[in-house]
């Protein structure tokens, strides 16, 4: 009886439970399907970041990379003025001489006996001054006391003048074979460095003849001889005229020589002058730098490459090597991030490289946003967000911001629009 009557309540409950399973299986496909919907919508993505740098005007030198060779500053060549047998040679070939050091020694023994025949012609015509100025003495005695005519007189006077010119001549004639002697010394002409010897012991040197002994060259400080075209000379010369580059100081040091192996030689080196010629076959005028060489690291006829400062670009702009992009033409450009965010590419015309970055002749003012950083990212038109670039520093150091601070942009290019507008 009891089983009877609770089959009833329990077919109710079922039927309850089952609605609530149902509705709660409803309730969760709808969220279910709530949440795909959701899923399937399509998430809206950050803007991609760049690095860049703020354009600011500086001071930029004006610096070419010229082919040159090395020229001694001074050169000279030995040679005897005498003829006559080598008896000794006084120097070490390839070392340093000084002006006035013997280098060679001819047999001295002819001039010698030379020197002294002249000597003996002198005292002769000496003497013979001597008397024949006492006979014209005589006889102006004898002429005033009327007891000598003045036909003698006149004789005795004209020998006189006579005798005096023949010691004038003796005397000159002693003098040349002194002369001669002395040059049996062969010295160095100037101070420098001396080659190889030419000549050896037992060389008879003849009369007139040309033959060379040695070659000195004075090496500290040297010349080294450049080259540049002459559009590019003529184009510096009206970029000076007009105030786009400013002088150096002519006694600026403000040459340096590249090694074969890529370094900077030690001492920096002056521009001398141009030439006033040009090479017809190249177009190309030579400039002459002086340059010290204390250790004779530099030899004449040796291949250099010059980095000569030629001017100074007071407002000039720069930007590092990696910001400049290529056309399939090969044409600059550059990524400009506009003040809404937004990056455009920017036609511009590059100098030479400065210290690891492009100089750029046309394009860009002070205060605008070049992209350094992050180019395969972006793409015309593209919004981005940009940082400071931050310029690789060595191990240990902290990375440096090319913008420090807005603070400090805003400062910079503030100061820097006049020179903005004056270009």
């Amino acid at each position: 009886m009891t089983s009877s009557s609770q089959s009833p309540r329990q077919a109710a409950r079922s039927g309850w439970t089952w609605s609530a399973t149902l509705a709660v299986s409803v309730v969760m496909v709808a969220i279910s399907a709530c949440n795909e919907q959701k899923a399937g919508a399509p998430v809206p993505l950050p803007p991609p970041e760049v690095s860049v740098i703020k354009v600011k005007a500086q001071p930029i030198p004006y610096l070419r990379d010229l082919p040159g060779r090395v020229a001694p500053m001074r050169i000279a060549e030995v040679r005897s003025r005498v003829s006559g047998l080598v008896i000794k040679r006084l120097f070490e070939q390839g070392s340093a001489v000084h002006e006035g050091d013997i280098l060679y020694k001819i047999d001295p023994a002819p001039y010698q006996v030379e020197l002294a025949s002249a000597e003996a012609a002198l005292a002769r015509t000496e003497a013979a001054l001597v008397l024949a100025t006492q006979q014209a003495d005589r006889l102006e005695t004898l002429l005033a006391r009327n007891t000598a005519s003045q036909a003698q007189y006149d004789a005795a006077d004209a020998a006189r003048k006579q005798a005096a010119a023949e010691v004038a001549g003796a005397k000159a004639t002693r003098d040349r074979a002194k002369l001669n002697l002395s040059w049996t010394d062969v010295r160095a002409p100037i101070s420098g460095r001396i080659g190889r010897a030419l000549l050896t012991e037992g060389t008879l040197i003849e009369q007139g003849a040309t033959g060379v002994l040695a070659t000195v060259q004075q090496l500290d400080p040297i010349y080294v001889d450049i080259t540049q075209s002459v559009g590019e000379l003529n184009k510096l010369r009206r970029d000076f005229a007009s105030g786009e580059l400013a002088r150096l100081s002519h006694d600026a040091a403000n040459v340096h020589l590249i090694m074969d192996d890529g370094s900077l030689y030690g001492s920096a080196g002056r521009l001398l002058f141009s030439d006033v010629t040009a090479d017809p076959s190249t177009g190309q005028v030579t400039l002459r730098v002086q340059i010290p060489n204390p250790h004779d690291e530099l030899f004449p006829g040796m291949y250099v490459r010059a980095r000569i400062k030629q001017g100074i670009d007071s407002d000039g702009i720069a930007v590092p090597q990696q910001a400049i992009q290529r056309t399939n033409e090969g044409k600059a450009e550059v990524w400009l991030v506009k003040p809404d965010g937004h990056v455009m590419l920017q036609p511009v015309e590059v100098g030479p490289v400065v210290d690891g970055s492009w100089v750029v002749r046309e394009g860009l003012e002070p205060g605008q946003s070049v992209v350094v950083e992050g180019f395969q990212k972006i793409v015309a038109g593209m919004q981005v967000q940009a940082r400071p670039w931050k310029t690789e520093a060595p191990a240990g150091e902290k990375p440096h911001d090319a913008d420090a601070s807005e603070k400090d942009s805003a400062s910079i290019d503030k100061s820097n629009q006049p020179v903005a507008q004056a270009r």
